[in-house]
């Protein structure tokens, strides 16, 4: 781990996971005027009024199947307690955790209007002139650099993100980046064994029924964290550590500098062997036309290396070369 602690106390297992009380509540009849944003296998995302506050808030909902599993209740209240405990500009803020009148734990957060990254990289992989125009190379990399501010944040205060993809980064209307979705963070003092997932290799490759990934060019969602995965987390191996993260965070670098995961097979089966075995070609050979600037091919590769100890150590190294190649890419175009 990093050791720039900035003062501030190391997030635990102690003060994320706990259940609530059953007899806990709030006043859940401030909120009114729900609208759906989006909804998922296990939670309800809406949007609502707080009448008490006078504004407009977000209200994540634990759906009643996945409220009756602890092990869903457990990462949702993480998930929850992680985002309000790492307060950084590109984390969202949450209000507050609590229960509906008919007894599903929720939680409240500030809402964000924009579009996740994935979305804006699927109108830059089609030639969106609208979305070229708004994101030029040295925004993207201003927005690489946002998020990987808050894995560094994250990261020195005891908290491994586990699921770094495109659909996880929120854009804002005025060009804020938020970091989202810490339901599978690993955070200090929780042992590999309680870790979400937890399975090795095997198991992985026995239960993913060889199921097809889509494409970055199709429309809805993509079952995308085997795309991102590290090799360590394939292999499940013990105490991974930041670097992990790293690997995530280098192959989505890729990604969105070429509009191709570097690993990507037809199904989770060929994704997970090519994690493993395969080395992606340079950025520049992958998208020739995209002119991507050898110093950042450099970035980009170093953070997929296969061994941990051969990639970038901290996400604050990271973000130094990041920082210094966007310096070199506006003065060349000045």
């Amino acid at each position: 781990m990093s050791d720039r602690t900035d003062g501030y106390p190391t997030i635990i297992l102690s003060g994320t996971d706990p259940d609530l009380p059953d007899s806990f509540s709030n006043d859940f009849s401030k909120y009114t005027d729900f609208k759906e944003l989006a909804r998922g296998g296990n939670a309800l995302l809406r949007s609502c009024w707080d009448a008490i506050m006078g504004r407009k808030v977000a209200l994540k909902t634990l759906l009643p199947k996945a409220s009756e599993n602890q092990r869903e209740r457990r990462r949702f209240l993480r998930e929850a307690r992680v985002t309000a405990q790492l307060a950084h500009p590109a984390t969202v803020p949450v209000y507050e955790i609590g229960k509906t009148e008919a007894g599903e734990l929720y939680f409240t957060m500030k809402c964000i209007a924009g579009e996740n990254l994935f979305k804006i990289l699927q109108r830059l992989s089609w030639g969106d002139k609208e979305a070229e125009e708004e994101y030029p190379l040295h925004i993207l990399i201003d927005m690489l650099i946002q998020a990987s501010q808050a894995l560094a944040y994250a990261h020195v205060h005891g908290v491994i993100h586990r699921d770094v993809k495109p659909e996880n980064i929120w854009i804002g209307k005025f060009g804020e980046v938020v970091l989202l979705d810490w339901g599978v963070a690993k955070v200090w003092g929780q042992s590999d064994k309680d870790a979400v997932p937890t399975e090795g290799l095997e198991h992985r490759l026995a239960t993913s029924k060889d199921e097809q990934l889509q494409t970055l060019t199709l429309d809805g969602q993509r079952p995308g964290t085997p795309l991102y995965m590290s090799p360590e987390a394939v292999l499940g191996h013990r105490n991974i550590d930041e670097r992990t993260d790293i690997f995530s965070f280098g192959v989505l670098m890729y990604e969105m500098l070429t509009f191709s995961e570097p690993f990507r097979g037809p199904t989770i089966r060929h994704t997970f062997d090519n994690i493993i075995n395969f080395s992606p070609p340079p950025l520049q050979t992958k998208a020739p036309s995209r002119n991507i600037p050898e110093a950042l091919n450099r970035i980009v590769l170093k953070a997929i290396e296969k061994e941990p100890d051969a990639r970038y150590q901290s996400m604050l190294d990271m973000i130094d070369d990041l920082r210094a190649t966007r310096h070199e890419l506006l003065a060349a175009n000045q």
